[in-house]
């Protein structure tokens, strides 16, 4: 652990640990892994225009989100069954987030409650939603997260079916006996079984509310007075439509590239969320941030911040509350030398001139 220089080495480490089962739950995408690798490959293509000799003594990262002051632009996205990970799941990666002072976001399929997440002590955080047909269900999830001391929902939009990953059917996925989905724990929502494809395809075919539409994004308004972030967002048409309905703001995802393939990466298509949503509300991005300077590029391309999945279930997984820590740790610093080298000192000094991507019209010097 101690040899561990970057984010991507935890991935080794959690592969070697985890049963095959788990590593290929967390570690795949969907279909021809086309959008998986491009995640990452998009922001290889995006080059800096660092400006020097701008007095970078002192590097300010903090920002706020939703009017919530955090330590950086950089926040925990939700992952489902953590404890698929490492037994303490849940708890520690809200603790390593507490403790970088960052954001921490809870997934409804989580295998700690809303209620035990909170109990790991302060702590900003926001809860992930998917909206099941049972709308009582739906009332309470959300209450309890609000009584819980959650700060915000974010709105999962992009799944009214699961994507078809093929290592959960070839491994016929289902989680371990001992493991529950402790939100849903009691409630008659059925349970996530083996199957002859992936029990979790199953489960979600069963319980998502596949009817979901704009209406029930306002719908959620009128039972909750918490923030709604939608997550799933990749057109400037539905960037708009998210503005109408109410949304506080939006998270430019893919789901990890785990539901429709051949869909950009959030990298290239954050560009065209950020110029529809024109300022009225903040955007943010996950998907394939694995740098310092990947969350660099994306705020330079006009994010709020950026959201960690997959990093975090891989240092979850090779060491714990210590890895989630680590990983926001090495982010954090890589960010901070992006910024001083971009000759930048504050994050409102990021700005698009700090960038170059493959569809920007070739720069005219300007005459001296």
């Amino acid at each position: 652990m101690d040899l561990i220089t970057n984010v991507t080495e935890f991935e080794a480490i959690a592969k070697e640990k985890l049963p095959k089962m788990i590593y290929d739950y967390y570690a795949s995408g969907a279909e021809d892994q086309w959008t998986l690798k491009e995640n990452r490959n998009a922001f290889s293509r995006i080059l800096f225009r660092p400006r020097i000799l701008r007095d970078v003594s002192k590097i300010d990262l903090t920002t706020n989100v939703l009017g919530f002051n955090i330590s950086m632009p950089i926040m925990i996205a939700p992952t489902a069954m953590q404890k698929m990970a490492h037994l303490e799941g849940e708890y520690a990666t809200a603790r390593a987030a507490s403790a970088a002072g960052t954001i921490m976001t809870l997934s409804s399929w989580a295998t700690s409650s809303v209620e035990e997440v909170a109990s790991t002590g302060p702590g900003i955080r926001f809860f992930q939603l998917y909206v099941v047909k049972d709308r009582n269900v739906v009332t309470q999830l959300v209450r309890r997260a609000e009584s819980a001391g959650f700060k915000a929902i974010a709105l999962t939009v992009d799944t009214p079916m699961l994507g078809r990953r093929e290592a959960d059917i070839k491994n016929r996925f289902t989680m371990p006996p001992h493991l529950v989905l402790k939100n849903f724990e009691g409630l008659d929502l059925g349970k996530l079984d083996k199957t002859d494809d992936s029990g979790l395809a199953s489960y979600v075919s069963g319980q998502v509310d596949r009817s979901l539409n704009w209406k029930d994004v306002k719908w959620l308004q009128t039972i909750t007075s918490l923030p709604i972030l939608v997550k799933g967002v990749l057109t400037s048409e539905d960037t708009k439509l998210a503005i109408q309905a109410g949304a506080a703001g939006i998270i430019v995802s893919n789901h990890g590239a785990r539901q429709l393939d051949y869909v950009p990466a959030t990298i290239t298509a954050l560009d065209e969320v950020v110029k529809a949503a024109e300022g009225k509300i903040p955007v943010f991005l996950d998907g394939g941030v694995r740098r310092g300077t990947d969350v660099f590029k994306a705020l330079a391309l006009g994010a709020s911040g950026v959201f960690i999945g997959r990093p975090v279930v891989f240092s979850l997984a090779a060491d714990g509350e210590n890895g989630v820590r680590k990983v926001l740790q090495i982010l954090r610093d890589e960010f901070e030398l992006t910024m001083a080298l971009c000759g930048c000192r504050s994050l409102k000094e990021i700005t698009r001139n700090h960038v170059v991507t493959e569809w920007d019209s070739p720069r005219v010097a300007p005459r001296l």
